[in-house]
């Protein structure tokens, strides 16, 4: 007997059936052998993966490690470096701009009532009645210094910047503070200057030419927002020649993703060269706080170079005065007057004895270009007119019936005053073809023919003969009007010292009043 069947005999219950019994526990010793070494070669086969693993993986990565490939690096170093050089040389040249508006109300009195009310101040208190608290209101905004003088430095802002302020604070890159003036400011193109004097010396920023701006170029704008001095920011230009900004604001924008919040006004949008482009002015925002989306826009600082040497003589903008009222028009009129797909601004109104007047620009004509330069609209056109020196004489191009002509003007300076005189504005009433729109909403009949009067211009020449809006004009001076151009035309024709309508007014005709100038 072997050893085996020796230990299984051990545990054999008697003799009866002692082969049967060996037999079954041998086959169960040997399986329960198999399985503990099975058991025991998996835990130290798992136990030395788990140990060798990281090593292996080590040895991997140092065997082969992950490189940038080097033309790629050579070319983001080489930008990263270009942001640097921007950075560093705008950086000096744009300040903060600290404001303070002081206001004085008068102090409300509730001490002592009713008592005071009826007798006055008890004996001994003083009397606070008429008395003014000043309250000190804090702003700010950014600049850009663009002149020196001997010891004076000029810093280009905003309008808005500065308006109303009564004491103003330039804090520059360093962060030395100086008291500054206001040198002068101009609410319609929203630029204003002040200036502050140091021995100190300051780089002058360089302004670069925002006409050569295209879209796509990288844009840089450096300034202040939320009082983060020196803050600069990047992104690309969105689009060109924006219009609707703030209220009065002639300005065609460049607009930019670039990161602008408030303290930002003033400061300046750099091309990647470090050239001035624009003046960072106001931004677009769904945000309930007005921070960022993206939509920033900045005045071409073209629109201001003219400005800075005005602000520096005089302390104020004078602008070119043509004497028209412009407007684009909209899909319907430019059909109607042959001008789908055209760029400029129609005239449609001129002010009588106005350069435009005296020129021959006459109602109707769609001025496209001036001294040879494209009009993109009535914005563009009142920008570029502005921009013209009183005195210079300008060469407008116009359509008129179809046909190009070309009319030279002598420009005047621009008062408010004159601008305003609503009585020499000729004709004075603004009109727009029929179309089915209007005839569903006025009733007209399908065989309609004239032009409606969307707009009467007060104290003009239209509203003091009874001209009324949504009349329908069927003749002007006996003349019969069929369409928008032909109301032109008949205004251009038959209207010259004497001017009357025959109009259509509800389910009645009748003629005006006769105006003579």
């Amino acid at each position: 007997m072997n050893l085996t069947e020796r230990f299984l005999s051990c545990f054999s219950p008697g003799k009866k059936s002692a082969s049967k019994n060996v037999l079954f526990s041998k086959k169960f010793f040997i399986f329960n052998l198999v399985l503990m070494g099975a058991i025991f070669g998996f835990s130290l086969a798992f136990l030395s993966f788990s140990c060798s693993t990281p090593q292996a993986r080590t040895a991997k990565a140092e065997e082969s490690p992950v490189t940038i490939p080097q033309d790629a690096l050579a070319v983001a170093e080489s930008l990263q470096m270009t942001f640097r050089a921007v950075a560093d040389k705008v950086l000096p040249s744009v300040v903060e701009l600290k404001t303070v508006s002081i206001r004085r109300q008068q102090i409300p009195n509730f001490n002592g009532i009713p008592w005071e009310f009826f007798f006055g101040p008890r004996e001994g208190e003083p009397d606070s009645r008429g008395q003014e608290r000043e309250y000190r209101s804090q702003g700010l905004g950014s600049g850009i210094i663009v002149r020196q003088e001997k010891d004076v430095y000029y810093v280009l802002t905003n309008h808005h910047v500065v308006q109303d302020v009564n004491e103003i604070m330039v804090v520059t890159n360093e962060g030395k503070e100086y008291s500054a003036e206001l040198v002068g400011q101009d609410e319609r193109k929203d630029l204003a200057m002040v200036s502050f004097k140091t021995t100190d010396l300051y780089p002058l920023a360089v302004l670069g030419d925002s006409d050569a701006v295209r879209v796509g170029d990288w844009a840089i704008a450096v300034g202040n927002p939320l009082a983060l001095m020196s803050t600069v920011t990047m992104g690309i230009v969105s689009a060109l020649g924006r219009t609707g900004g703030p209220a009065g604001n002639i300005n065609d924008f460049i607009q930019t993703d670039t990161s602008i919040n408030a303290g930002n006004s003033g400061g300046a949008l750099v091309n990647i060269r470090g050239e001035v482009v624009g003046v960072n002015t106001w931004i677009a925002s769904n945000n309930p706080g007005g921070g960022s989306v993206g939509l920033g826009f900045a005045i071409p600082i073209n629109n201001a170079k003219r400005s800075i040497d005005e602000f520096i003589r005089s302390g104020e903008i004078s602008y070119g005065w043509l004497g028209v009222s412009l407007a684009d028009p909209d899909r319907d009129s430019a059909q109607a007057l042959g001008l789908t797909g055209k760029r400029g601004a129609l005239a449609t109104q001129v002010f009588i004895d106005s350069p435009a007047h005296k020129g021959g620009i006459q109602p109707g004509d769609f001025i496209t270009h001036l001294n040879g330069r494209e009009m993109r609209g009535s914005n563009a056109l009142t920008l570029a007119v502005g921009d013209v020196r009183p005195g210079e004489r300008a060469v407008f191009t116009v359509i008129r019936d179809g046909a190009v002509l070309e009319v030279t003007v002598r420009i005047e300076v621009r008062s408010e005053a004159v601008a305003a005189e609503n009585k020499k504005l000729w004709p004075g009433v603004y009109v727009v073809p029929i179309t089915d729109a209007l005839r569903s909403s006025l009733k007209l009949d399908q065989n309609a023919r004239g032009v409606i009067a969307a707009q009467v211009i007060n104290e003009s020449p239209a509203s003091i003969i009874g001209l009324q809006r949504e009349d329908r004009l069927i003749a002007i001076n006996g003349e019969p009007i069929q369409d928008l151009a032909g109301f032109y035309r008949a205004l251009r024709e038959k209207a010259g010292k004497e001017l009357w309508f025959e109009v259509s007014r509800g389910n009645a005709a009748l003629e005006t009043l006769k105006y003579k100038r």
